[in-house]
């Protein structure tokens, strides 16, 4: 796995970030959310490799049925820059898409079954 430092920000800039992940393995999700928003995500990295550098005050958490997974967005325009996993909550992703210098159209991605986890009726 090759984890280098990598710079990102959402779309109007407010959050900027630094991360410490690989590329690759990339992956998408089918979960009703990930479908909807479309992001490629990272391979998991540990909390510690994330680093808000400025903006952390304009991120803005969405968590919908079982509300282990945290979603943050920028709350100007609504990107989704990176997020808490489900499954295990000490590990993160980042949204490939807002990091700088990464063309996300020359990355393979998997698929996460996300749409198979346990729900919470009503969630």
């Amino acid at each position: 796995m090759n984890a280098e430092v990598l710079h990102g920000s959402c779309h109007c800039g407010a959050v900027r970030f630094e991360v410490r992940t690989a590329l690759t393995p990339a992956s998408r999700c089918n979960c009703s959310l990930c479908r909807r928003k479309g992001a490629l995500m990272s391979p998991p990295f540990a909390a510690s490799a994330l680093t808000v550098t400025s903006g952390d005050g304009d991120l803005t958490l969405y968590q919908f049925n079982t509300r282990a997974a945290k979603h943050y967005f920028c709350r100007h325009c609504g990107i989704y820059p990176f997020h808490q996993t489900r499954k295990d909550p000490k590990l993160w992703r980042v949204n490939l898409g807002c990091l700088d210098g990464v063309d996300i159209y020359e990355l393979e991605a998997g698929l996460n079954d996300g749409a198979r986890l346990s729900v919470v009726a009503h969630a």
